[in-house]
């Protein structure tokens, strides 16, 4: 055996499966990811569309690439569900990593600093862990199931906001809202006429940590995919908020559509989300 298969064989026996084990694991492969897309802030891009409005560039690939690779070496085992490259099956396994190797494109793109490296990892079909990191702020926000939630190592708590007049919300639209504005922004003047303010800035995954970290006191989105939310659902939940679906009924990962919230003003939300029509949708 040479150096290289050793290290890697160290690695691997080393990689620990429990939550804390599999959270250090997500922070290190975003960090590094992380330094793959500062490459690119700042340069001019020539992204390819996915659609009208969804971009890919270099860097998306590149940290995807990188991601793979580091799951691999370190847990042959697992699979993978990757925003570019889709399902990597693995035999039995019963944990997933859930990756976004460049979640905020659209602003990476355009060099607009908010954008990161979101990680999420499910064991058994829950969440236990995940990572997400904003390299241009070297925020490293992490979760491991029961044991809390971090930005940069310190402990994070939702927000006390207790009405929605005084809260400050976010939120995103999909793809396809230039094809079909009156699903989307209804609910959006819904919040916008109740909220103290209301904020749409382009990466779910940051939304969801600033919800934990009480920066926003609250999130609502249709249309995404379980990459966008795993890791930011955990540090919700770790940080003491309440996560559903838009009936109010429990988050499911593969669903699309989320509620997220200090906690305290989840019934208000609902409530405006139940008014304005959009279960019917």
């Amino acid at each position: 055996m040479n150096g290289r298969e050793t290290r890697a064989g160290a690695r691997r026996a080393s990689g620990s499966e429990s939550p804390a084990g599999l959270r250090d694991a997500a922070v290190e492969f975003a960090r590094e990811a992380g330094a793959i897309l500062l490459e690119g802030y700042g340069v001019l891009h020539a992204p390819e569309r996915k659609g009208a409005i969804d971009l890919v560039t270099e860097f998306d690939r590149r940290s995807e690439a990188l991601l793979l690779e580091r799951v691999a070496e370190r847990f042959p085992g697992h699979a993978v569900l990757a925003e570019e490259s889709g399902m990597h099956e693995a035999r039995a396994a019963r944990t997933r990593w859930l990756i976004d190797p460049l979640d905020g494109t659209t602003n990476f793109a355009h060099n607009y600093p908010f954008f990161g490296v979101s990680i999420g990892v499910e064991h058994d079909g829950e969440l236990a862990a995940g990572a997400v990191y904003d390299p241009t702020r070297d925020e490293m926000f992490a979760a491991a199931k029961g044991e809390g939630a971090t930005l940069n190592g310190r402990p994070i708590r939702v927000s006390a906001i207790a009405r929605l007049e005084d809260a400050l919300l976010v939120t995103g639209f999909p793809y396809t809202v230039r094809q079909n504005p009156e699903t989307i922004v209804p609910l959006f003047q819904a919040f916008l006429v109740r909220a103290q303010g209301v904020r749409r800035d382009g990466s779910a995954a940051l939304n969801l940590c600033y919800v934990a970290c009480g920066r926003f006191d609250g999130f609502w989105e249709r249309h995404l995919a379980a990459w966008d939310m795993a890791a930011g659902v955990l540090m919700v939940r770790e940080a003491g908020g309440r996560v559903t679906n838009f009936s109010g009924a429990a988050f499911a990962v593969d669903r699309r559509e989320i509620v997220a919230s200090n906690g305290t003003l989840h019934p208000e939300m609902l409530d405006v989300i139940a008014g304005s029509g959009e279960l019917k949708g």
